[in-house]
């Protein structure tokens, strides 16, 4: 449950803390020890390089604890900075290797290697602070004697002072010995800012510095800054970085009091505020008052996105860092959970706005990737769907490979993964045996392999129609059977047989029309918008052929052939073929209307609309385009208008502002109601906004995002 916000000052659910701070005169660094320890403090600096870990060939001394403690050091009573105390504890670890003599008979060895065992210890101690923007490391010697010497026992601490660091800093500390026995200790100090300092009048930097509170606005947040009329300062918001430089959101100069609200979806944990007086060499306080707030966590994760670059290769794009892991998972048609594909793949952590990538040969349609941050899934995307197609009816088998090259295979489904072949009442294992000869004969898809296992896509469709095929003959004898009892009730049976051949009429209007879907592939961007689009498409009672869809078909056939048996099957079943126009579909054929030649189509093997081109102009040049073809393009890429007026003897349409007509164009004729035909054109919007948002404001470009070249428009 969220901290009430009238509860929060400077900080959310947190006050600021009031620290009565020691005072150190003099600018020296300087070391000192528990009694019976001797320190000393090296003159200078050293470089920081920790070294590899070496064995220890007896007892030494290695830091088991840090502590630090903020103090003042000052040259005057009001010349003051903030510095970090840090105390290191000391033990010993390791012992004296027994001698051989002593291995060999058991006995004492030569008195003469006692003293070793007698004597005192030295150790080189490191301390490493890292505060942005400076380093430094500094040697501290020290001395155990004998007496003190009892392994695995403490033996005291040596004391540095002092570090100095900016007020509200974050001060990295690290310490190890050298030659270095163990693994470094580590500590983060969060220094106070002027808010927090009892002393603060001893600091110059915190004379001038803006009072700075955050409150609530109903459920917003609130700046106020409590200054004088005539106090100017600035004001900056930014997206605080694990590394490098913040990232900017607002910065202003103002004057004199202000309050400024922030809207409660602008929340994130990584919102920090900066305000300093405009005065030379003035003192920044930075305070991030969002970081535990549940609502900002919330707001980061629903801006959060997944999105594919390449085949393996994606990123998650988020405003802050998150701690979070991912891992590929299966989502099978019909709403069943996505299947987590682990084993045999693995979580694994991620960076946002790190590129990552999975190991995979192939992409799917069926492929998601799930992301999860403490155990809770916060995203699932289906990142190949938008260029790969719908969900495929496909069964995903994973083979194990165990020793002498012995392989074993089961069909992943809800219940979990079946073995094949195996007598369980399941679909895949009745199929058990088909889906193995189908991966034999090379009719399966390798998504990933390594020399323990691989996974396999395998097509159901054929034995989805044979299922189907029963279904319908067992409806087609139900339907002998009534029509012949309808028959012995004559009368009866006329109304009956008028309203069976009105639903089968109906019926027959509402089966899927067919669209060919042909586009000039711009870019990867625009080849995932004709994506969006064909898969809302399909969504509706059509069926969509586009090449996006069938690019081992096209590299098979190449992109001539595939268009013309594309093209004369859907105009067989009174399908209709789509131009989807764009700037570079446009240039194409003006290209082709000014030389009167073919268009060369060796730059993209797969670009149908170029080998389209031969076939499409002598349909609309002798007057063969009406009812077979439509035209369309996207708002604010193109204008209607600047189709060639060639291609404007059939319909254009602009969407989504003109989806309705389009989808009606499209269907046949009665086959939609008005009222269905508006509810999927919003579904088919709905859709498609998505992919148009990442087209035209892709991320990381400000203003109004992509430029959209020659004869852009609103389409409205």
């Amino acid at each position: 449950m969220p901290v009430p916000w009238f509860l929060l000052s400077l900080a959310l659910g947190r006050s600021p803390m009031v620290l009565p701070l020691e005072r150190l005169v003099g600018p020296q660094d300087a070391t000192h020890c528990s009694p019976g320890l001797s320190c000393h403090l090296w003159d200078d600096d050293i470089l920081c390089l920790p070294g590899d870990i070496v064995p220890a060939l007896g007892p030494v001394l290695v830091p088991t604890h840090l502590q630090t403690e903020l103090v003042l050091r000052c040259g005057k009573e009001t010349d003051c900075d903030l510095c970090v105390r840090v105390a290191v504890h000391l033990a010993v670890h390791g012992h004296w290797e027994e001698h051989e003599d002593e291995k060999k008979f058991g006995g004492a060895a030569d008195p003469g290697l006692e003293k070793p065992r007698n004597a005192s210890l030295q150790a080189q101690v490191v301390l490493s602070f890292q505060a942005y923007p400076t380093a430094r490391c500094v040697l501290l010697e020290v001395q155990v004697p004998a007496a003190l010497v009892q392994f695995g026992q403490s033996v005291g601490s040596v004391v540095y002072d002092c570090f100095e660091a900016a007020l509200g800093s974050e001060v990295q500390i690290w310490s190890y010995t050298q030659p270095r026995y163990e693994k470094k200790l580590n500590l983060t100090q969060q220094l106070p800012d002027c808010r927090g300092l009892e002393v603060r009048n001893s600091i110059r930097s915190c004379w001038a510095l803006p009072w700075l509170n955050v409150s609530a606005d109903g459920d917003n947040a609130r700046l106020v800054l409590n200054v004088s009329e005539e106090q100017h300062f600035s004001l900056f918001l930014y997206w605080k970085q694990v590394q490098g430089p913040p990232k900017p959101w607002w910065q202003k100069n103002l004057t004199g009091p202000q309050i400024i609200t922030l809207n409660h979806t602008d929340l994130v944990p990584c919102l920090c505020i900066q305000v300093w007086p405009l005065e030379l060499d003035s003192f920044r306080t930075n305070i991030c008052p969002f970081r535990e707030d549940p609502r900002a966590h919330r707001n980061l994760w629903r801006a959060a996105r997944l999105r594919l670059l390449t085949l393996q290769s994606w990123r998650l794009e988020a405003l802050c860092p998150l701690p979070a892991e991912a891992a590929l998972c299966w989502q099978a048609p019909g709403g069943d959970p996505c299947q987590p594909l682990v084993p045999p793949l693995s979580w694994e952590n991620i960076t946002v706005n790190k590129v990552l990538e999975f190991p995979l040969l192939e992409g799917h349609p069926n492929l998601c990737v799930q992301v999860n941050s403490w155990e809770n899934l916060q995203l699932q995307e289906c990142l190949w769907a938008d260029s790969l197609g719908p969900l495929n009816d496909d069964v995903l088998l994973l083979e194990t490979r165990g020793p002498q090259n012995n392989r074993s295979f089961c069909a992943l489904e809800p219940s979990g993964c079946t073995s094949l072949p195996s007598r369980a009442s399941t679909m895949a294992a009745r199929l058990g045996e088909y889906l193995l000869q189908d991966l034999q004969s090379g009719q399966c898809l390798q998504l990933w392999n390594d020399d323990l296992g691989a996974l396999w896509a395998c097509p159901m469709d054929k034995y989805s129609h044979k299922r189907w095929a029963l279904v319908w003959l067992a409806c087609l004898l139900f339907a002998a059977a009534l029509s012949l009892f309808l028959l012995l009730r004559k009368d009866h049976a006329k109304g009956w047989l008028r309203l069976l051949k009105q639903d089968v009429r109906k019926g027959a209007a509402a089966r899927g029309r067919a669209a060919l879907l042909l586009y000039s592939a711009d870019d990867s961007s625009f080849e995932r918008l004709v994506g969006a689009l064909a898969s809302a498409l399909c969504e509706l009672p059509l069926r969509v052929a586009v090449d996006l869809w069938s690019r081992r078909e096209l590299s098979a056939q190449g992109p001539v052939a595939w268009f013309h048996a594309q093209r004369r099957q859907t105009l067989q079943e009174g399908g209709m073929v789509v131009l989807l126009f764009s700037p570079g579909a446009v240039a194409l054929c003006s290209e082709w209307l000014q030389d009167g030649m073919s268009v060369p189509g060796a730059n993209c093997p797969h670009d149908a609309f170029r080998a389209s081109l031969s076939c499409v102009l002598p349909d609309f040049l002798q007057g063969r385009a009406s009812g077979r073809y439509v035209a369309a393009c996207f708002d604010r890429l193109l204008r209607p208008d600047a189709v060639p007026a060639l291609f404007r003897t059939v319909p254009v349409f602009s969407l989504p502002s003109q989806l309705p007509d389009f989808l009606g164009a499209l269907q046949r004729p009665s086959a939609l109601r008005p009222r269905r035909l508006r509810e999927s054109a919003e579904q088919v919007s709905r859709a498609l906004q998505p992919a148009l948002e990442s087209y035209f404001h892709p991320p990381g470009t400000p203003g109004q995002g992509r430029g959209v070249g020659p004869g852009t428009g609103d389409g409205t």
